[in-house]
């Protein structure tokens, strides 16, 4: 792999040698919009700097892709897109339907970030409250867990991924968040191994229970809670929550051979995963999270704040956001994901007003490296790490170690 080192040379010979193609927008609406509100973008950045980072961004993932890439890519500085690609097939065993702006992926775990920031528009609405006990809004729950220790993934609940696999629970069923309440409620010796708030732990139950307190408090269900307040006011035309109905229409998810991940029991829990979307939906929900109009900002940096502070390292958790956190106090927010063939990437330097979205369908562990492209905008240190192995298995079947 060229390292960034090398790309930033080669970038930045090739402003010297040419023009800036032309900018393109985010998206054109209405300025009554929300949308319009919450990005606020330079109608276009120094021709210098927009050729740095598009060769850059360029050089960089065509090397890290050498072999191919089957998903969406998008590099954005200050709201602009620096660089965008799509490539490969939603069916890559038949070569069958391209991959373009409008192909929405299944998000896996950054689908958190959606259930984590609408339980905090709850809050600012004073309609729950974030330390109250989660048996307050889920019947027949065990007392002594909060919201905030499910947001913080410290609440010591265990992997319903793992659990169940134990259960006996008929596997040619779909498992439902219902299904995983009713289970705990009958068997929370089992699933909770300590107590709440004593260290982290990733689990997918807690952001389960999180999309049903969404749906206890909102009266709607998860799906039209985040239509309403997120997707159409966003204009996120291309992102949905999904459900068996939208079976046929669904992006599937395959192995790296061009094998297709069949259906299986767990795939219809949400709030922890079952968000697709696209780089550019996704870039309009990054904007609207930095405009201040959407969240208050004393909201945001709750969200942004470290709550596992009991082990010493940079890496860390808020409240449905991973962060690695560096010494001077400078943040680098994100959030990975992995489920089946998805494997998807959301990186936000918040100093930089700088976004990096990666979201591919079959497999291809070299997503994570998209970390490495941060030290062109900024001093993240990411060169130095190893991304070569899949860091964000953890976060579906294996053990999470942060």
């Amino acid at each position: 792999m060229k390292t960034i080192c090398c790309s930033l040379l080669a970038a930045s010979f090739l402003v010297c040698c040419g023009q800036s193609p032309a900018v393109k927008p985010i998206v054109k609406v209405q300025d009554t919009t929300l949308l319009a509100q919450v990005i606020t973008r330079p109608k276009s950045l120094n021709p210098g700097e927009f050729k740095l980072y598009n060769n850059t961004s360029r050089h960089f993932f065509d090397s890290l892709f050498s072999h191919g890439f089957n998903g969406g890519l998008v590099v954005a500085h200050k709201g602009i897109i620096v660089y965008e690609r799509y490539s490969g097939f939603k069916d890559p065993r038949r070569h069958k339907d391209s991959i373009n702006s409008h192909t929405a992926f299944h998000l896996a775990s950054v689908s958190k970030t959606f259930t984590a920031m609408a339980i905090l528009k709850l809050w600012e609405e004073g309609k729950l409250d974030i330390h109250d006990d989660i048996s307050k809004y889920l019947t027949g729950f065990p007392p002594g867990i909060t919201i905030k220790n499910l947001l913080s993934q410290r609440s010591g609940l265990r992997n319903y991924v793992h659990f169940m696999d134990q259960s006996g629970w008929d596997k040619r069923k779909y498992l439902t968040n219902a299904d995983l309440l009713a289970y705990i409620t009958q068997h929370h010796s089992e699933v909770i191994y300590t107590a709440a708030g004593h260290h982290f732990e990733y689990s997918n139950t807690n952001y389960a229970f999180l999309a049903l307190i969404i749906e206890k408090v909102s009266g709607e269900t998860y799906d039209e809670y985040l239509n309403k307040t997120f997707f159409l006011p966003l204009q996120m035309q291309d992102t949905y929550v999904y459900s068996i109905k939208d079976t046929a229409i669904a992006t599937h998810s395959y192995k790296m051979n061009g094998r297709m991940y069949p259906m299986e029991y767990l795939d219809m829990v949400y709030g922890d995963k079952n968000v697709y979307s696209t780089p550019d939906d996704m870039l309009k929900w990054d904007a609207a999270l930095r405009g201040g109009i959407m969240f208050k900002q004393s909201t945001l940096d709750s969200a942004y704040a470290p709550y596992s502070l009991e082990k010493r390292g940079k890496r860390n958790y808020g409240f449905g956001w991973r962060m690695i956190v560096y010494p001077d106090g400078k943040k680098l927010i994100y959030h990975n994901g992995w489920w089946h063939g998805n494997r998807t990437v959301f990186i936000r330097m918040m100093e930089e007003n700088a976004t990096i979205i990666a979201l591919c369908n079959n497999d291809n562990r070299r997503v994570y490296a998209a970390k490495k492209l941060c030290d062109v905008f900024g001093n993240y240190q990411q060169s130095r790490e190893n991304y070569d192995e899949p860091e964000n298995d953890p976060e579906g079947r294996g053990g999470e170690k942060r």
